[in-house]
């Protein structure tokens, strides 16, 4: 699981527990206009297929963790459970894309979208 906290034009995202280990990787740190979008998605963390696994875990069902490669580019996963599931699509930076679970999924995308819109304003 994953803890979000914005922090000014930055938002940090937080590995906790063993998935550290799992994920090879303790926290991201992304600008906010990095950002394209932030939405509650499970379908990107369902199945047993989410590319070719470079540092990290995936064992189908149970944790998908680190760092894959997709067709569309680099993607970090950390999920147990899909169901709270949130995916944030970025520009100009390593990853494309951040799958994620979290525990209130659309407490946590609400809040990225409002600070976005804040920093437009």
């Amino acid at each position: 699981m994953v803890t979000v906290s914005i922090e000014g034009a930055r938002v940090r995202f937080e590995v906790e527990g063993w998935d550290k280990l799992w994920s090879l990787k303790s926290q991201l740190e992304i600008p906010l206009l990095h950002i394209v979008d932030a939405r509650v998605d499970p379908e990107p963390a369902r199945g047993w297929w989410h590319g070719i696994k470079l540092p990290g875990t995936n064992l189908p069902g149970v944790i998908t963790a680190g760092t894959f490669y997709q067709l569309d580019g680099v993607v970090f996963f950390d999920v147990h459970d899909p169901e709270r599931t949130i995916v944030i699509d970025l520009e100009h930076e390593h990853y494309t894309r951040l799958v994620l679970e979290v525990a209130d999924p659309e407490a946590v995308v609400a809040k990225i979208r409002a600070a976005i819109v804040a920093l437009h304003s």
